[in-house]
């Protein structure tokens, strides 16, 4: 298990972008992705939103949401967040760096912040925003049984595709669809760790995967930008 981790580890920290990214002129969000070791494999652990919710009830995300005044950074943000949705406490998580971020439907710059949870944790949804919790081994990210990729179009006019993945719990017997900004943060995750090829296409020069996740991440920030700028 130690190893595991440990060279996890290594290779996270390499992609720590740390607050590189912070003073960009943006309302701030962020998630945690919180990983743990099962049966010598990396998991990752998912939440799905609780139906009553009014932006995207039912969809499977990482922990997470907006910044609150009295957060001192990324990092506070994703894990006051955690402990409100599934109860993780924030002592019992070691947080390893923050990855590049992401912008969401809403605009949000949204900071994935990477962190190791104990194996054993059990999480107690709050009802009023999570209607259920599962893991996924992190491998899946690079190797699915079940992906497609759906085109999609952003408020500023962005166009690109999606990552789609369909998995099948046997714990729960449950099918969970991962799609999205929560799917793109998980493939990232998966190749800084793992560094193969995955089974799909990616738009990621994957030899030089540091400067080209920051590069498109630039691209879609600018032509935000231009589209905010050509709306006034």
């Amino acid at each position: 298990r130690r190893s595991v981790k440990e060279k996890a580890r290594r290779r996270l920290r390499e992609f720590d972008v740390g607050d590189k990214f912070s003073h960009l002129p943006l309302p701030k969000a962020s998630v945690l992705l919180p990983l743990m070791v099962r049966a010598g494999r990396l998991h990752l652990l998912l939440t799905v939103r609780a139906m009553q919710l009014r932006r995207s009830p039912g969809q499977v995300c990482f922990p997470g949401g907006k910044s609150e005044a009295t957060d001192k950074d990324e990092i506070d943000t994703a894990l006051r967040e955690a402990k409100e949705e599934v109860g993780l406490q924030p002592e019992k998580v070691e947080v390893i760096c923050r990855l590049v971020p992401g912008i969401d439907k809403m605009n949000h710059l949204v900071t994935p912040v990477v962190a190791f949870i104990e194996d054993t944790f059990q999480p107690a949804p709050n009802p009023e925003e999570v209607s259920d919790v599962f893991v996924v081994p992190l491998e899946y990210f690079v190797k699915p049984l079940n992906y497609k990729a759906l085109p999609y179009e952003t408020s500023s006019g962005y166009v690109g595709w999606v990552h789609c993945f369909t998995y099948d719990d046997q714990e729960h017997k449950m099918s969970y669809k991962i799609w999205g900004l929560t799917a793109h943060f998980a493939v990232f995750l998966a190749l800084v760790i793992f560094g193969k090829r995955p089974t799909f296409e990616v738009n990621y020069d994957l030899d030089n995967l540091i400067s080209s996740s920051e590069n498109n991440f630039m691209n879609l920030y600018s032509s935000l930008r231009e589209r905010k700028k050509s709306n006034l």
